[in-house]
């Protein structure tokens, strides 16, 4: 078993409704290129995990083109939630309407072997300038679903984590506050994370920090290849 990773494909049906090369020519056929990638690099053995920004869609129906395309290839898919994922529904539903070909994660965990896969959100953290009053609340509800998710997988008796966010659990450099403390408390050997784009790849803290092995899995940092965790 490998565990591969993986973020913003922003899906948009196909014909995509919404051509990502609006945002430069290098997203040109980026689903192709990840694809491609997947089909070459995974096989029904191993998991993909998917941090968020999945389709542009608003509503599960018209999710259900993307989801299904990501669901007939190869492997495991785990996902969480992105801040652009408007479909996101109940765990419930989404496992019905995919037929249980696709793992959500919301405030639990996925085994994986030795591994515990642990996930939410996340949100921006209150270091970023463009962080306002409004953003309190909601990034304070994202640490307890952080760590009601680190919380479970420890309980059940796991001791090698990985956790998975969409936004990146500190802004530009490491910190010791927020998602970096529940990181630190619970000994949280991979944390992976995607949402950021164009220069803001540049400008992040990646590779081993203080015991955890950081990944930033965004599809364009990634020059749209899955990335090969474990």
């Amino acid at each position: 078993m490998k565990i591969f990773a993986i973020a913003d494909t922003h899906l948009s049906g196909s014909p995509p409704a919404k051509p990502m090369s609006i945002f430069g020519p290098h997203w040109e056929g980026h689903w192709d290129k990840i694809r491609t990638s997947w089909q070459e690099q995974v096989s029904e053995e191993d998991i993909v995990l998917i941090a968020g920004d999945i389709s542009w869609a608003m509503k599960l129906a018209d999710a259900l083109v993307d989801l299904n395309a990501i669901a007939g290839l190869p492997g495991r898919k785990i996902m969480i939630r992105g801040n652009h994922d408007y479909w996101w529904q109940t765990i419930s539903k989404m496992t019905k309407a995919v037929d249980g070909k696709i793992e959500f994660l919301n405030n639990t965990f996925a085994s994986a072997g030795e591994w515990a896969i642990c996930g939410s959100r996340g949100w921006i953290c209150p270091e970023d300038p463009l962080f306002k009053a409004a953003d309190k609340p909601i990034f304070s509800r994202e640490l307890l679903r952080v760590e009601a998710s680190l919380n479970a997988a420890q309980a059940a008796g796991f001791s090698h984590t990985i956790l998975m966010l969409h936004f990146p659990p500190f802004y530009a450099q490491h910190t010791e506050a927020g998602f970096a403390s529940l990181i630190a408390k619970y000994n949280v050997e991979l944390c992976i994370y995607g949402h950021l784009h164009g220069e803001s790849i540049n400008n992040v803290a990646t590779g081993m920090i203080n015991g955890t092995d950081y990944h930033l899995v965004a599809c364009d940092a990634l020059n749209f290849q899955v990335k090969r965790l474990l």
